[in-house]
């Protein structure tokens, strides 16, 4: 069974599917329950006095939000589907507004602009249009299209990105570097329960690992073409990786103690960020990365420096 993510930071603009799962009192009650003990549908329903069936109602809108997973068992009789959360706590934060529109700088990386890469098998992009080259063939990245691509995978490897050191045209101290950008796990066709260590390093220093909980095909992504297949990779989670000069964090959970000092962000013309999976990673279930017109967020890889 993969480890419960600590916490999740909901966007109640964006997300708000999520909001609807958690605005009936039954299933909060049954998040309450399933965060005490891990319980299978009659369970629950036996606990909560509720009928079976409409237990099992619950359980499918909270699964379908993300907010639970599942898993199913042999059991004495046949099997049997053991439900537990998705996470430890769960956030509500609108975007946050910036009262100066000088304190940060913006720039959006296409997925397919990447300055270097290495990939293994299954491996291949995609735009918005149709597969770029051949699938399994890491030369298909050179592809000239690539520029072109909305979503990327590889089973392990990484991509990496060049991006302008706009601190270098400022004169004043930067504050925090973050990195959003849309991941999941990669396997051939789907699997939620599909975990993968993603790991990012910023100038060659490796900042932490992310684990990926699964490859989710569940329903189309909200900007997933109509042509690309439904049993393909279709969304991912869009994760903020952030540096400061106490840490680097991801979603504001702190995950190791490298500062933005360690960078030596004023050494460098450019912010190189790379990308991937370690072919030693305790959890090698692969990357896909998801860009304009794909997935759930109609974003490239964005880097945001603060001042």
């Amino acid at each position: 069974m993969q480890e419960i993510e600590k916490i999740l930071i909901i966007d109640p603009i964006r997300e708000i599917d999520k909001i609807k799962a958690l605005s009936s009192e039954t299933r909060v009650d049954i998040l309450n329950l399933l965060r005490q003990h891990k319980m299978n549908v009659n369970e629950i329903a036996e606990t909560l006095n509720i009928p079976q069936s409409t237990a099992a109602t619950h359980i499918s809108i909270l699964e379908k939000a993300e907010l639970i997973a599942t898993e199913t068992i042999k059991a004495k009789k046949g099997n049997q589907k053991i439900c537990y959360p998705a996470f430890r706590e769960i956030l509500i934060q609108f975007p946050e507004k910036h009262k100066q529109e000088d304190n940060f700088i913006d720039v959006e990386m296409p997925i397919g602009i990447f300055n270097d890469c290495y990939a293994t098998a299954p491996c291949g992009m995609c735009s918005p249009e149709h597969i770029i080259g051949y699938l399994d063939i890491a030369d298909s990245f050179l592809n000239p299209e690539r520029m072109k691509a909305g979503l990327l995978w590889c089973g392990t490897g990484w991509f990496e990105y060049k991006f302008p050191n706009n601190a270098k045209s400022e004169a004043r101290k930067v504050k925090k570097l973050e990195i959003s950008l849309e991941l999941s796990s990669e396997t051939p066709g789907t699997n939620k329960n599909w975990p993968s260590d993603i790991t990012m390093w910023i100038n060659n220093v490796e900042i932490g690992t992310w684990v990926s909980p699964g490859d989710f095909g569940d329903k189309r992504g909200k900007f997933t073409p109509s042509w690309w297949k439904l049993e393909g990779s279709q969304y991912g989670l869009l994760k903020h990786w952030s540096i400061t000069d106490t840490g680097s964090f991801i979603d504001g959970v702190k995950i190791s103690d490298v500062k933005l000092s360690d960078l030596n962000i004023s050494k460098h013309h450019s912010i190189r960020m790379k990308i991937g999976v370690k072919e030693d990673a305790e959890h090698l279930g692969g990357m896909n990365i998801f860009g304009r017109n794909f997935g759930n967020y109609d974003q490239g890889i964005i880097l945001r420096t603060y001042f």
